[in-house]
């Protein structure tokens, strides 16, 4: 038996702010929630900006005990969950059918060096005793279980900057075939720490225009130069459409396709032609059954590294042929930076919050068309949402993924 999928839930845990209206709010007025790295020093480094969340309290989600036990990732899904179950008035019941799914790039990587400074500093009785289990990829989604009471199927993915978008993917198709009937779905990030951050610096990935923070992030831009990190999580509460219909929830969306390559190419460099990306974004087209043509809007990965968004160009391209430039394309990393595994969740939030709202945002910092990303790139909202829209993630190794995510009829 296949089963529709609608998203009655929104959780998220961003520099743009706290929760669906924070972040919405923030996206349509453009603001833009990029600095100077303000939580370590970063003299010396080539790149010196991120998206951080300044004000986080995680004691506003979970007991304070809690808060002693898990490291800052586990803490963002906490939050990001229990926000989007709130959102959706969702009640997990006994939880043995909902699942956890959530994809983090570096899981506690940051956690784990911060612990390892201490460990230099003054031996290891000066390491938090939790520091074992709580670094590993896997600890986001058992805490979450753990807080909430979910015995379904506990599901973390490393995928690197598609992670997110895979953890929604594969909650999808469980809940489509009838092994659950619901799931938290989404991504975490918490990559800011020096090391971390420098090694992203080092292999020159990163925006170094540190004189203008708030113009570093340039999707499809002509004079883009790098990413800006960024960190939080997004969670989705994903359902059975018949079991939101018989409790009289509001739906945002149905998810109704997804797709999953691998460029097979280089660890971190796409596959310039875009092929295999293209190739996810037809494998969601057609589990949707739905035709290119009838596609209305993109939300891109867009992370503005030259590279990235040329492939990406063309792999739309190789979707949508000559239809390509009267695509609305919009990309928001501009305005709340790259969170790595946690923006594929936050841009299909977005996604899905144009299609309930009618609007879909502009791409911040889009000022210089670059003639190898010829693409219809919001150059301001669009006051009339559109019903079908793909939104596309890829990520270091080659990992790409898309989402097909629709009105409900």
């Amino acid at each position: 038996m296949s089963h529709r999928v609608v998203v009655t839930g929104i959780g998220p845990v961003t520099p743009l702010g706290i929760g669906v209206e924070a972040l919405w709010e923030g996206v349509l007025a453009e603001h833009v929630a990029v600095g100077n790295v303000t939580r370590f020093p970063v003299d010396g480094y080539a790149a010196r900006n991120a998206a951080e969340i300044p004000r986080f309290d995680p004691g506003s989600y979970m007991e304070r005990k809690r808060v002693r036990w898990t490291d800052r990732f586990s803490q963002f899904a906490i939050a990001a969950a229990r926000l989007a179950l709130a959102d959706a008035r969702f009640d997990v019941g006994t939880g043995a059918d909902v699942g956890v799914y959530i994809g983090s790039a570096l899981g506690g990587l940051a956690y784990a060096e911060e612990q390892h400074e201490r460990f230099r500093a003054a031996g290891l009785e000066a390491v938090h005793p939790l520091l074992a289990i709580s670094v590993f990829g896997g600890a986001a989604t058992c805490n979450v279980a753990i807080e909430l009471g979910i015995h379904g199927p506990n599901v973390a993915n490393g995928n690197s900057c598609a992670s997110g978008t895979v953890a929604i993917g594969e909650a999808f198709r469980a809940i489509a075939r009838g092994e659950i009937r619901a799931a938290l779905a989404g991504g975490c990030e918490a990559p800011l720490s020096p090391l971390v951050f420098g090694a992203f610096s080092i292999i020159g990935a990163m925006s170094r225009r540190n004189d203008a923070p708030a113009l570093a992030s340039r999707p499809f831009d002509r004079e883009r130069d790098g990413f800006v990190m960024g960190e939080g999580a997004a969670m989705l509460l994903l359902e059975r459409y018949e079991d939101a219909v018989d409790r009289s929830a509001a739906i945002y969306g149905e998810i109704t396709g997804y797709g999953l390559t691998n460029d097979a190419h280089h660890m971190s460099s796409p596959h310039p032609q875009g092929d295999h990306n293209a190739a996810a974004m037809r494998l969601a087209l057609a589990q949707a059954r739905v035709v290119p043509d009838e596609v209305e809007a993109v939300n891109a990965h867009g992370s503005a590294t030259p590279l990235g968004d040329r492939g990406e160009t063309r792999a739309l391209h190789a979707v949508f042929g000559r239809r390509t430039g009267r695509v609305p394309v919009t990309a928001t990393k501009g305005q709340h930076g790259h969170a790595l595994g946690a923006t594929g969740a936050w841009e299909a939030a977005l996604s899905l919050l144009a299609i309930a709202r009618g609007v879909l945002p502009r791409t911040v910092n889009w000022e210089r068309p670059d003639p190898d990303c010829d693409l219809a790139v919001t150059a301001c909202a669009l006051p009339i949402g559109p019903r079908i829209i793909v939104s596309n993630s890829a990520g270091f190794g080659g990992i790409n993924a898309a989402l097909v995510l629709r009105a409900v009829a």
